[in-house]
Formats: structure tokens, sequence, C-alpha cells
């Protein structure tokens, strides 16, 4: 068979009997000479076999790589080399140079925008319903034939170890993906260089197609663990000659009609895909969007495999952020998203607080109560169940809060501290807890999550109370028929609800400003008649303000708050803005008893040449001392 024709073979299977019987048939499948050790280490499934643990996460790092190969695409083209100081310094940076999205975010371009940059990258779901097969293509930079066992074929190179504006660093996450293909873990590599970078480049197989076939070998002759090898013949990749191919979607269901003329396309056969195989345009679109609350750039998906029945076989991928925004209004409860940040251990986090109307959280998330991201990719995720906390108090509202902590501000040894490699847990570290006290600290004390906990506490009693109605009325009429248990009950008294169960009705709207007008304390403290603070503990400074909810954290022009004690910025701290008032919450360590301390503040936007600026002092005082504790008693 011609290369050419092999390939695309291989391309348009959707099982793995499929790509083996061809592979045996072409004398390649059973000859271990053409075959070489990925990343050329023989022990690869100790690193390989430790990424996610979960097939949608792994999926996500596949995402990842697509995106940035686009911006490295963008950055090469342009003759810039992609870690010196002339390329951009972050993903927010490249997306504002590369793709002019104000603020790197995709809520700041409209629908025809998103879908012209989604048809760059492709996600393609063939087979069949219950055993399908997934492929992501994209339009990216490309690799030679000859470079490819450098790239997407290597295993913990420093690839992208020097370049800022791109998400990849450890040149492993991609291969999580192998352990849920199939049997066989087979997974098939398409990819050719960009013709305008490939001009400038001396590679011999720069104009070519190289393609291969990954696949896993089970422990042999000794040898006590599994690795994973991909087809070599003398040492090189497959390549041939061709303008394109055809790996682009047509019309449903066509999965391989359009003309691909550079990139990468990469097929996951028989992939186990766990609970998300129906149409990838419900739960794995949802889980997808979870796990890239921020994606730097959309993302087309397609739905091609036979059988089904719907409106749409295609949507495009934006995150999170994108769906919430389109259609805040029927899902989001009023005033929310509301947004500040935290430092903890000095490492400074956006937050954005996101509590969803009753029974409308479902399509959103499921058991995720606060997600970590760095770049738009959610890293790790603490369970709803921390809401259920005694710390937190807010149990009501459990299914129906979701944070987005965003950590991508952190330093390199915080990251490390903080998430796994992979990129799809949390570690257990000093780092987590203090983050986490920090949350059951502003979540608690939030007057806009107190008043709406209380509203729904109402509701449930509401809801209670109405239930018994017709125990009521069947108990009264008991008693006006029989005078013997009238009077065994007390004469004529009604006993009352405890509970203040009037109609919860609706809080007024606050209709806060795009920017602030003041932003100014709400108690002055000069420094004759310092605010007291304990050693070790928190206190909390108000401002009064005219400015929205998600101020601090919005998509466009947010603000910015800072804290300067003693003409040094200060970063212990966090703020939580809702309906006119901003706290400030400031941890006070390592200071002397009666110290003074002389805070300043700065709150500053695009739309100023100023900032506002406050100043307070605070008097350190004695430790809050805890009291002795009274578990021998029983209430």
């Amino acid at each position: 068979m011609e290369l050419k024709d092999l390939c695309l073979s291989l391309a348009k299977c959707n099982t793995e009997n499929e790509v083996i019987e061809i592979l045996k048939a072409e004398e390649l499948w059973d000859d271990e000479e053409k075959w070489q050790f990925f990343g050329d280490n023989e022990n690869n499934y100790s690193i390989i076999g430790n990424q996610q643990s979960k097939p949608e996460a792994a999926i996500v790092e596949k995402i990842i790589n697509s995106v940035d190969a686009m911006l490295m695409a963008e950055c090469l083209k342009r003759k810039i080399k992609p870690d010196s100081d002339q390329a951009p310094q972050s993903i927010k940076q490249a997306l504002s140079s590369f793709y002019k999205i104000h603020e790197g975010k995709l809520t700041n371009i409209d629908t025809t925008e998103r879908g012209k940059l989604a048809e760059n990258i492709c996600f393609i779901a063939t087979g069949t319903k219950k055993n399908p097969s997934y492929t992501i293509v994209d339009k990216g930079e490309g690799q030679t034939p000859g470079n490819l066992k450098n790239t997407i074929l290597s295993l913990g190179k420093s690839n992208k170890l020097r370049i800022p504006f791109v998400q990849g660093k450890f040149n492993m996450g991609g291969t999580g993906v192998f352990r849920f293909c199939g049997q066989h873990n087979i997974q098939l590599i398409i990819s050719k260089r960009h013709p305008e970078i490939a001009k400038n480049e001396h590679d011999p197989t720069k104009n070519y197609w190289g393609f291969t076939i990954v696949r896993r070998e089970d422990p042999k002759q000794g040898v006590r663990s599994s690795n994973y090898k991909y087809l070599s013949v003398n040492e090189q990749i497959l390549f041939f000659d061709a303008p394109s191919l055809s790996l682009l979607p047509g019309t449903y269901p066509s999965a391989y009609e359009k003309e691909l003329e550079w990139g990468t396309f990469m097929k996951f056969y028989e992939y186990q895909i766990g609970p998300y195989k129906s149409p990838v345009l419900f739960d794995l679109y949802n889980k997808l969007s979870l796990l890239m609350p921020n994606i730097a750039l959309p993302v087309r998906m397609y739905e091609r495999r036979p059988g089904y029945k719907a409106n749409s076989y295609e949507t495009n991928l934006a995150g999170l952020s994108v769906r919430i925004n389109e259609d805040k209004s029927n899902n989001i409860e009023e005033g929310y998203p509301t947004s500040g940040f935290l430092t903890v251990l000095g490492q400074k986090m956006k937050y954005s607080i996101y509590v969803f109307k009753r029974g409308k959280s479902e399509k959103y998330t499921k058991n995720e109560g606060i997600i970590f991201t760095i770049n738009g990719q959610t890293h790790g995720y603490l369970s709803k169940a921390f809401y259920n906390r005694k710390a937190v108090g807010l149990a009501y509202l459990a299914d129906s809060i979701l944070v987005n902590l965003d950590c991508t501000d952190f330093d390199g040894r915080a990251r490390e501290d903080l998430f796994m490699n992979s990129r799809d847990r949390l570690s257990d570290c000093v780092l987590k807890s203090e983050i986490e006290s920090s949350l059951e600290d502003l979540l608690r004390n939030h007057p806009g999550l107190k008043l709406l906990k209380e509203k729904r506490r109402r509701e449930e009693i509401e809801d209670k109370l109405n239930d018994a109605k017709p125990l009521v009325e069947v108990l009264e009429n008991i008693l006006r028929k029989s005078p013997t248990l009238s009077r065994l009950f007390i004469k004529g008294v009604r006993l009352q609800n405890p509970f203040d169960n009037r109609p919860t009705g609706s809080v007024d709207v606050f209709d806060g400003k795009e920017f602030p007008t003041y932003f100014n304390l709400t108690k002055n403290y000069p420094s004759n008649s310092p605010k007291e603070a304990s050693l070790g503990s928190r206190f909390r400074i108000q401002f009064k303000t005219d400015v929205s909810n998600d101020y601090f954290d919005r998509n466009k022009n947010p603000g910015e708050f800072k804290v300067f004690l003693n003409g040094i910025e200060y970063k212990d701290t966090s703020i939580n803005l809702w309906n006119g008032y901003a706290t400030l919450n400031v941890l006070i360590e390592n200071r002397n008893i009666d110290e003074i301390l002389h805070f300043k503040t700065e709150v500053s936007d695009i739309s100023r040449t100023e900032p506002f600026k406050s100043e307070f002092y605070v008097r350190v005082i004695e430790p809050l001392q805890k009291r002795p504790s009274q578990s021998g008693k029983r209430r």
C-alpha cells in the first residue's frame, strides 16, 4: 500500500482490530525492529502511567496542546523566537497580540469571531455510540517527520519549559490519553509543518507529512512493567508528499471530507470516556467546559457517530465563562458573579463566585465546588462538601455555588507545591490548607451569601410547611369533633411556628456601575484612634462604593486593588465586593504588641488617571485566646 493510502486508511479506522489488521497486512505490527520506545525510554510507563486519572482530564491535555500549537504557529510565522524577550510573556499577551482578543478572554469577542477561531481546532467523535473513537485536529505549527521524535514522541524534554505564553511545561501531559485507548492503547499521529514556518527551516523533511502509531506492550521477557512504543521503520517516521489530506469533517455523518493542508491529527481508538458517551454536544461538552473554564482558544466539536437525530451535530467549545455569560440571566442568581482576590502565603489569587438558581447547576458542574485554574485550565478542585463544613456554614447553598480560583499569578515553586504534574488534582500541602482556611473565612463572612443562605433556608421551610397543611387540617377536624381530645391539649392556644416563615420575596436589586465613582472607607481610623487588631488574626475594613460586583475579575477592564503597609505592598489580604460594599480582610502576623501600622489602599482601572486612595491605622493587640473545650458537657 502507498504510504499516503496507508495513512488515510488508519485515520478512517474506528477500532483497534481494524488498525491491527491493516498493519499486519503491511507486515508492520509483528516486526519488533520497526517499533521504538516512546521518548527513547524503555521505562516510559513509570511516567506515562502516572498521568491523568480520568479520561476527560486526559482529553483536556491534548486540547491544550493544540492551543499551544496555534499560539506557537502565530509566533513563529512572525519570525519571533518563542523563548525570547520579544515573544509574548503570557498567554493573555499572546491572545491580545496574535488574535486581538481584549484581555485574552473569549467573552470579549462575539459569537461569529469565536466560530471562525474554532475552525482551527476540531474535536471529532466517530465510531459507535457505545464504543467511540475521538480525534483532535489543529491547524497549528505542525511537526516535520524528522522532528516528531523530539516533540510529540518525546518525554520529559524541555521543549516548552522557557516559553511563557504556552500552557505545556513538562512534556508528558499529552501521554495521559494512552491508558484510556482500547486494549492496546493505540493512538494515531499525523503531522505536517506549517508551510510559512517551514520555509525558514533546514529540516530535509519539512515539506512532508509524517505519521506513526503508538501502542502499549505488556510486560515480557523478565520486564516488570509495560512500555509504550511507536512505529518507526529504520528509525525513521513514515512520511510522504501530498499537498493536503481529507481529514476534516464535512456534513453529518461525514467525518473525513474537507482538506487539511498542515497541522496535527491525533486519533484515540475505542476511547474509554466513562459516563460521557452521549453526543459530544451534551455531557462531554459540559464537562470540558468546566475543565477549561477560560480556555484560550475555542474548539469546534463534531458529533459524527451514525444513528443520532438532532437539530445540530456540532458546536463551539469556548469554556464555562462564555457559557455562563451567554445565559446568565436564566441561570445565575441576581448580583452574581461576584469577585475579588485572596493572598495566601504571598500567592495572589483572583476569585469569582457563581451562585446558580435552584435546579440550574447540574449542566455546569457535578461534584466540583471550588475549581483551581491556571491560564484557563482546571488543575484541581474541592468538592461541594466543602460548603457543608461547619467553618463555612453554607449547606443550603452547597449544590448551587461554584468558585473559580485563578492561580495563574502563582510563582513556580508554589505551583509545584499545590498542583501535581498531571494537572488534574491537588497536593496535600501547607499552601492548600492555608487556602482552604482563607476560603472558609471569605465564604462564611460574605454578605451576599449570608443573605441568600437565609433566603434559601426560609424557602425550604415554607415548602415543608406547605406540604404539612393537609395533616394540619385533619388534626383540626379531629379536635373539633372530640371534646375529650380537645381538653387534653391546651385550651384555645395555638402552638406558634418557631420559624420566621414570612414570604421570602426578593432582595432589592443593586444596579452597580461599570466603573466606580467613589470608593470610600465607611469609618475612618486616624493615627490617634486606630482600629485594634489581634496578632495572628484577620481584621476587616469596609468600603462603600457604587461599582458592580464583578469589578475585580470581570472579562473586560477589571479593576485592581492594592494594599500598602508603611509604603510597601502588603500581600496577606483578601477583598470581597457585594452590592455597594467592599470588605477588606487583612492578616496580622510577625508584628509587635502595641505597634501602630499605617495602611494605604489604591483602587484603579482603565477609566482613571489617578486611583482612589484611602488610609487607616491599626494597633496590634494581644492574640485572641481560645476558649477551653466544652466537649465534656452535653447540650
